[in-house]
């Protein structure tokens, strides 16, 4: 990065997006997804370092409380009272936390995770030895658990106490919220309240947050768009004419996106009124505005924002600007353009993007 683009760029804080969920997640108090990927490898490979079985049975079972914390921002003491053989639903794509014994057989709550986590948990379980190993529950003294956290933090290059499972909770909150999943998702994973939405013209349900996590979670373990910007929300509207349709969806913030997609494409996605999608916009394809002018655009699309954070490039320069939910929007312009247009960190812009430049995807 050059001296211009470091001059040029400003770190978004986390408290800004959504101080709610987390207190006070400075970045030195969490990791981010590359220190998270590092120290997921770092496991994987201990995990099968040994030339004992005995010894790799029981790391097993360490890398899957590191996953479990990983990719569900569970606690430390819901991980390790989890039962794998009977609180996981492999057909579902979720696991229960705080699950009781009783008649009810009520859990707490339920996580979903995705298909390529659920395979691993899976394989993982039903090793003969991990079963024999493991019995009905995880049950590993919590002191070692941590003590092996913090020797793969170090491992990794990392201050210890970074590798600590309430530290990686956070930081699985804050990476679930910088790739913009919807606050209330993002509570229910954790097990917080989550906050209540007004929105008069559509409703949430849990089975709908349960919908958008499970959706969320499989395009985080495949995703293969080159998009930036991504929308999640129900179906609130569609006008169907000759050749294409105008679909209209509302996300949990209340904003609300339209798009213009062709029959075909309504019908092979099987779209209807309800239905949980998201909609996916390239970088290029935004435009900002200051917001102290007068809006007079064709653009299907308006939204307002803050500019939080400026990269300054040699040919293009990209903006990133929080919207009223706290969902970041990424816009790609030349540097040019961005000379001429005079936007800085901290400016009330209008966000713009055409409905034909929007990607509906299940």
């Amino acid at each position: 990065m050059t001296d211009t683009q470091k001059n040029n760029s400003v770190s978004i804080k986390t408290e800004d997006i959504h101080g709610r969920i987390v207190s006070s997640p400075d970045s030195d108090k969490c990791l981010d997804s590359v220190q998270l990927h590092q120290l997921e490898l770092s496991f994987r490979e201990w995990s099968e370092s040994s030339s004992r079985s005995d010894v790799r049975v029981a790391r097993r079972r360490i890398l899957l409380v590191f996953l479990l914390i990983r990719y569900t921002g569970a606690k430390l003491s819901e991980v390790l009272s989890l039962d794998p053989f009977e609180d996981i639903d492999y057909q579902k794509q979720c696991l229960f936390f705080g699950r009781t014994k009783d008649e009810s057989f009520k859990p707490q709550r339920k996580v979903q995770i995705s298909s390529t986590l659920c395979n691993e948990i899976k394989k993982l379980t039903n090793d003969h030895d991990f079963k024999d190993f493991s019995r009905n529950r995880l049950n590993i003294d919590p002191g070692f658990v941590r003590r092996k956290f913090y020797e793969r933090a170090e491992a990794c290059g990392i201050v210890k106490q970074l590798g600590a499972p309430e530290i990686l909770r956070r930081s699985r909150a804050i990476e679930l919220m910088q790739n913009n999943m919807p606050l209330p998702a993002v509570q229910m994973i954790l097990g917080h309240s989550t906050p209540n939405l007004t929105s008069s013209y559509v409703s949430f349900s849990e089975d709908d947050l349960q919908k958008i996590t499970k959706l969320f979670m499989e395009k985080e373990s495949t995703r293969k768009t080159s998009a930036r910007n991504s929308f999640f929300g129900k179906i609130l509207t569609i006008l169907k004419g000759d050749i294409q349709a105008r679909v209209e969806l509302m996300t949990m913030g209340g904003d609300l996106v339209t798009t213009i997609i062709t029959n075909g494409s309504l019908n092979r996605l099987d779209l209807k009124v309800g239905t949980m999608i998201t909609a996916e916009v390239k970088a290029p394809y935004v435009i900002l505005q200051k917001a102290d002018n007068e809006i007079k655009s064709s653009a299907d699309n308006i939204f307002n924002g803050v500019v939080k954070k400026i990269t300054i490039g040699k040919i293009n320069t990209e903006y990133i600007v929080q919207i009223s939910d706290g969902t970041e929007v990424c816009s790609l312009v030349t540097s040019e353009s961005c000379r001429r247009i005079d936007i800085k960190v901290g400016d009330d812009v209008w966000i713009l993007f055409n409905g034909f430049s929007v990607l509906l995807s299940e």
